[in-house]
């Protein structure tokens, strides 16, 4: 037993290499927006990994600034927003989540509608005529912003990160971001954050 030093010292060292590189891949994989941004593979786009923020009412800050003007020639502001709870849905025709998502986020958007919930996209790269494209083909009826300016983007950009689309964005009654689902919202998941929201008081 004494005279195998060598060996026990290698498989210590050995031991220590695999650890290490199951934690360098372990914390790599956590940072898959970092990784798909470094990629360069000409998607356009970074897929989120689905993750939920929920923000709790002491933490949200103050509420959202909007005024712009939506593709269906309404104006969208702050000041028709308040009061209820909303959801901003950013996206695009060609990022293939967002067309993953299009029917959830109508059907919430059906569902919901009678209940006070206001839905909005924001487009953030199309021409009119691609946009309202998309809505055609995916029935989606509530209407967006053509963000090409980066308007609102910029103004929501402690929220979504440039090119994390989609993004989904849950606004409470009084304006400000209450949760956000980075990557394609489960429908699950967006229900329970606006069931939620609707409990809250205004």
């Amino acid at each position: 037993m004494t005279g195998r030093p060598g060996l026990h010292q290698a498989r210590a060292v050995a031991a220590a290499v695999v650890l290490g590189l199951a934690l360098s891949s372990c914390s790599a994989a956590n940072d898959s927006l970092a990784q798909q941004a470094a990629a360069g593979d000409n998607k356009n786009y970074v897929a989120g990994d689905g993750s939920v923020t929920e923000y709790s009412a002491a933490l949200r800050g103050t509420p959202i600034e909007l005024d712009v003007p939506m593709m269906d020639g309404t104006q969208l502001t702050s000041a028709n927003l308040q009061g209820k709870v909303a959801v901003l849905n950013f996206w695009y025709a060609a990022c293939a989540p967002c067309r993953l998502e299009a029917p959830t986020l109508e059907s919430l958007h059906q569902e919901f509608t009678p209940k006070g919930v206001v839905f909005k996209g924001v487009n953030i790269r199309d021409e009119a005529a691609t946009g309202e494209a998309f809505e055609r083909s995916f029935g989606i009826s509530y209407p967006s912003v053509l963000d090409k300016s980066g308007t609102v983007l910029l103004a929501m950009s402690q929220y979504v990160p440039p090119q994390a689309v989609p993004t989904t964005l849950v606004i409470d009654k009084q304006g400000r971001v209450a949760a956000r689902i980075l990557g394609v919202a489960e429908k699950s998941t967006l229900k329970a954050l606006l069931t939620d929201a609707i409990a809250e008081p205004a």
